[in-house]
């Protein structure tokens, strides 16, 4: 059950809470809206204030039965989930000011739009590279003043979450922490723009049910990201579940992203993966970029180097201005 109120209404108080009060006890989930939800996407969906509607199934406020309409979302100045397949790209962690400003400077010339790279780096071994932490931060913040980019940067704890949002433009939420519901919680608090993996094992709802917790706390910019799931096959990091982009395409309102580098871990496999995506209906791509791949701290064998970017940019772009869309 949702409920859309306007705030201190007295209908609530008066007519409404005994209702609320049956629901609940009898396990369902009432979500009160009283003007967190923005007013655009009320006018769309065509509802009232003190109106109120059921929405079945588990998914609740992710779901296109809630919204037939796209819910766009913007970091900096480019929107996700219109006609634009919009480009996120760069290192996979941030080891100074120069290889930042390096790749920074030649994902912007070859078209992308917003900066990734990882500040706080949660890695398989202890002993890998960690990332540099608030240092990390800071260069981002200056290299995409210099540069004219907004950033992108993982959270993977919920007191990293104030302390990034002073320094980037959006967060990210990686497939290791797609279920850890108090970060999710925080992330939802902070109202930043949100990319969120989905796991290596998590099928297409636990992953949208993630999402709902966001929701759930207010935050509407959210982007969900497929980023390759893990199965039997060892020829390739991950497997870029194609399919299931699409799937979630059909099921929710959120725009859909793909990661083709981490769901393939092998530079050469990039473009292919980064064209099958976009041809499957993704609102974007997140793809990792360096300078010099060979000498990077984090995912080197799968980080593409700038010439590589470019060409890759220039197919998806055919693939995209095929179906109508642009990079």
């Amino acid at each position: 059950m949702i409920i859309v109120l306007e705030k201190e209404s007295e209908v609530l108080e008066e007519k409404l809470q005994g209702r609320i009060r049956k629901v609940r006890r009898g396990g369902g989930v009432v979500y009160v809206i009283d003007g967190t939800v923005p007013g655009d996407l009320l006018d769309g969906l065509g509802i009232r204030p003190s109106a109120a509607m059921d929405v079945k199934g588990s998914l609740k406020l992710v779901s296109r039965a809630f919204s037939g309409s796209p819910t766009l979302v913007r970091i900096g100045d480019v929107e996700f989930g219109g006609p634009g397949v919009i480009v996120c790209a760069g290192p996979c962690a941030v080891e100074g000011r120069q290889q930042l400003l390096e790749a920074a400077s030649a994902v912007k010339e070859a078209g992308a739009a917003v900066l990734r790279g990882g500040a706080f780096k949660p890695r398989t071994s202890p002993y890998s590279f960690q990332g540099l932490g608030e240092e990390g931060l800071k260069i981002l913040l200056s290299v995409s003043e210099e540069v004219g980019i907004p950033v992108l940067a993982e959270v993977t704890s919920p007191e990293q979450v104030s302390l990034a949002s002073g320094y980037v433009d959006a967060l990210q939420v990686g497939a290791r922490n797609m279920q850890n519901f108090e970060l999710l919680r925080a992330v939802g608090r902070s109202g930043m723009p949100v990319v969120l993996k989905r796991g290596i094992s998590a099928t297409i709802e636990e992953w949208l049910l993630a999402a709902e917790y966001l929701l759930l706390e207010g935050n509407w910019n959210v982007i969900l990201c497929e980023r390759g799931i893990r199965t039997f096959e060892t020829s390739t990091r991950n497997v870029l579940d194609v399919v299931g982009l699409a799937l979630a395409k059909t099921m929710t309102h959120l725009p859909v992203i793909a990661d083709p580098s981490h769901a393939t871990g092998k530079r050469d496999l990039v473009k292919a993966a980064s064209r099958a995506a976009v041809a499957a209906g993704a609102d974007g791509l997140l793809i990792e970029v360096h300078p010099k791949p060979e000498e990077a701290l984090s995912d080197g064998p799968q980080s593409l180097r700038p010439e590589e970017f470019r060409s890759t940019m220039d197919e998806v772009g055919e693939v995209a201005r095929a179906l109508g869309r642009w990079v």
